[in-house]
Order: C-alpha cells, then structure tokens, then sequence
C-alpha cells in the first residue's frame, strides 16, 4: 500500500518538479550555479512575469474597457501623471542605491515586496475605477527601476570564470523573456476570472522575488572597488580634469553615440507601442480582432527581442561599434519599407525586426559601457543611461498618442526617429570603431 502511494505521489509531482528539474538545469549551466548566476536567473524570470502581470491588468484597465478616443485620453492621462514623476524620480534612483552597496539583497527584496503591496493596491483600483491607480502604477514604476539598477549592479559580481558580462547579461534578459512570454497569456486568463485577478497573481510572484532576493549569494552585497559614481570620483584614477566630475560625457564619443541610437530605437519602441495599440483598434489585421492583432504584432515583437539577445551572446567579441550602426540601418530600412508599402505583413516584420534591434544595440552599448566607462563610476553610468533611454520611450509614447491614426503617416514618421538617431550617431561610431577602445577584450 505505501509503495503504491509513492508511486502516485511521483506521479503527481513529475508534472511540477521534471519541468522545475528542467529550469535549474538550463539556468545553472556552464558554471552559473556555482558562481550564483543562475539564482540572479531565476529571480529576474519571477521578476518578468510579476510585471508582465501587473501590465495587462492595467492595459485591460486603461485601454481596452473603453472607446479608442477615450482609450487616447485616458492612456496620454496615464503617462503624464506616471511618467513625468517617474522621469524626475529616476536619476535619484541610482545615487540613493549606491549609498546602500552593502544591502542590494534587501534592496531587490523591498523593490518585490513594495510591488507586491502595490498590486494588491491596483487590485482594489482596477475594480473601482478610483484615482489610486495612478499613484500605485508610479510607484510600481519606481520600484521596478530600483530593481533593475541594483540587478546591473549584481550582475558582475556573479560572472562564471568562462562568462563575459555581455553573455552574463544576454543570459539573464533571456531568462526574463522568457518567463514574460509564459505569463503573458496566462494573466489574459486570469483576467477573464476578473480584472483584480492577475494582480493577485503578481503579488504572489513578487513575494516569491522577496525570498529569491535573500537566496543570491552574500558577495552581492559586496562594495569593494567602488564609490559612489556620478556623485564624487577619485581624480586620480578616472584622470579626469581638476574638479571635473564623471558623467556621460566623459567616457568617450562611443558610449555617447552608442546612446544617442539607443535612444532613437527605445523613443521608436515607444511610438510603436502607443500608435499600433490604437490604430489596430481601429483597423485590425487581416480582419482580425483588436485583441489579436496587437498580440500578433506583440508577439513577433518579442521573438525579434529574444533573437536579438541570443545573437547578442554570440556576437560579443565583434566591434560593439559596428553592431548598433548596422542594427540601427536595418531598423531604419524595414521602417520606411513598411511606412511606403503598409501592409500587415511589414507591420508584424517591423515588430520584429525593431524587437531585435533593440536588443542587439542595448547589449552592444552595455559591452561599450563595461570597455570605456571606468569601473568607478560604472555602476551610475548604466543607471543615468536607463534613465535616458525611459525618457526616450515616453517621448516616443506621447508622439504615438497625439498622431492621426493613418498607417502610412504614423509609420513615416517612426522612421524618421530613427534615421534622426542614426543619421546623427553613424560617423562618430564608425570612426569610434575604427579606433578602437581602451579595451579591446570586452568582458
């Protein structure tokens, strides 16, 4: 009797632990488990999915419950009192978190745990209508940011001896993905149970993030070599000028051109977003419903995002220079095919291909980053660039909200974001690339 007891609680729990076997296994592979990576994995995947959770209640909320004129409004409402705080908050983020460099477990751990209470607090907002939603959506907001400054900071402390921080990064942004792609529809499904019901299922994935976050290892919470960037440097070994403090614009024309078309491609992302959500509304793809078409489009989105992050892993030893020039020009040909010849097909490719841009550039100037910036102060430096590049999407957003919804129009005008960024960064990448950075051996 006790073996055929065994025998059927194997049986229940195989569906559970052979694909959770299956994970562990993919995330602890070529040395990550032992240098603690694969947690940092497995934390950024819970870390996707709660949010992936938290946006399609709000977009259920904000822009499907009513008329597309209304949706306008109401969406341009959203970013205007979460964006415009976000955007003031932001550059705080990075100099306050480098004042607690020996409590980044317990800084993740609070950025989860504030989620979770702000989910439970949208909960009640998203069933009522009432104004709360907008502060908790902005503290949301602020909270994932910390998250993600504090995630830049840990990842080099948790490279495998045989990983680069370009690799280590690809590998991370991947596992999130990934986890974003599974609990996509299954928040759609959560959803038809209620509109409060995905956010309970975030707050329960955050509050699994808070006891992951206390799981990476100790050296996390390591500060060893570094100070407090952009806020005080040591002259002497950034060599910098008497009184001169680090910022942007002291480490070199490649990181600042690196950026500048990063920027073009995150303020793309952004019209893209705004502009086909309302305009497929309005006319869907091939007869397709609203809601399909946008998950056509979203989904081919993330494909071309999860390509571009493997191929990034694969391509971190070529010019980092010569990656964004020519992702950038790739971008920027598809836009204006797709803005001459409008068609369903171009739009999904252009989703696509903008996806893996997107990702390619990002990683590309994340390598330019790690090769020129001086270790000192790189840590800020990735902070006040994410802060750029979320200025960039928002600048996007709000052109895509306050455009005619006409396909041709609205994608010309996409395409002219992006030749501005690559029209204006390509020659000094080039010439960037052609000389060559401190050094050569990324990591």
């Amino acid at each position: 009797m006790r073996k055929a007891a065994r025998a059927v609680g194997r049986a229940l729990h195989l569906p559970i632990t052979g694909p959770a076997r299956g994970i562990r296994k993919a995330t602890h592979a070529h040395g990550a488990g032992e240098s603690g990576l694969g947690k940092l994995i497995e934390l950024h995947a819970v870390n996707g999915a709660g949010d992936v959770m938290i946006t399609v209640a709000l977009a259920s909320t904000v822009f499907f419950s009513v008329p597309t004129d209304e949706a306008r409004g109401r969406v341009a409402l959203y970013l205007a009192i979460t964006m415009a705080p976000f955007t003031l908050l932001a550059p705080v983020i990075g100099p306050l978190l480098d004042r607690i460099p020996h409590g980044r477990r317990a800084a993740m751990a609070g950025s989860m745990l504030a989620r979770a209470l702000l989910a439970l607090t949208l909960s009640g907002a998203v069933a009522t209508g009432s104004i709360e939603l907008y502060p908790a959506a902005l503290g949301v907001l602020v909270t994932s940011k910390a998250y993600g400054v504090v995630r830049s900071a840990v990842v080099p402390r948790l490279l495998p001896p045989t990983f680069s921080l370009v690799k280590a990064n690809s590998r991370v942004t991947l596992g999130g993905l990934l986890a974003t792609g599974v609990a996509a529809p299954i928040a759609a499904g959560l959803h038809q149970l209620g509109p409060p019901w995905p956010l309970y299922g975030a707050c329960a994935l955050f509050l699994l993030g808070a006891v992951l976050s206390f799981r990476l290892p100790h050296k996390v919470d390591s500060a060893r070599g570094e100070r407090r960037a952009l806020l005080a440097a040591d002259e002497q070994h950034l060599h910098l000028p008497h009184g001169k403090k680090p910022g942007l614009r002291t480490v070199g024309p490649a990181v600042t051109h690196g950026l500048a078309a990063n920027a073009s491609l995150r303020c793309l992302s952004g019209f893209l977003i705004f502009f086909l959500a309302f305009l497929l509304r309005e006319e869907p793809l091939n007869g397709q419903t609203a809601a399909v078409s946008l998950a056509i489009v979203g989904i081919a989105a993330g494909v071309g995002n999860a390509l571009g992050t493997a191929v990034g892993a694969a391509l971190r030893n070529r010019a980092p220079e010569l990656i964004i020039v020519t992702v950038v020009g790739l971008v920027l040909l598809v836009a204006i095919t797709t803005a001459v010849f409008y068609g369903a097909p171009l739009i999904a490719l252009l989703g696509a291909v903008a996806g893996l841009g997107q990702a390619l550039a990002k990683l590309s100037l994340d390598a330019l980053m790690q090769r020129d910036v001086p270790e000192l102060v790189r840590t800020s430096a990735f902070a006040r660039s994410e802060t750029l590049l979320q200025m960039a999407w928002v600048l996007g957003g709000g052109i895509g909200i306050a455009l005619p919804l006409e396909g041709g129009l609205g994608l010309g005008v996409g395409a002219c974001i992006v030749a501005l960024g690559w029209l204006t960064t390509v020659r000094g990448l080039l010439i960037a690339a052609h000389r060559g950075g401190p050094d050569p051996h990324v990591r």
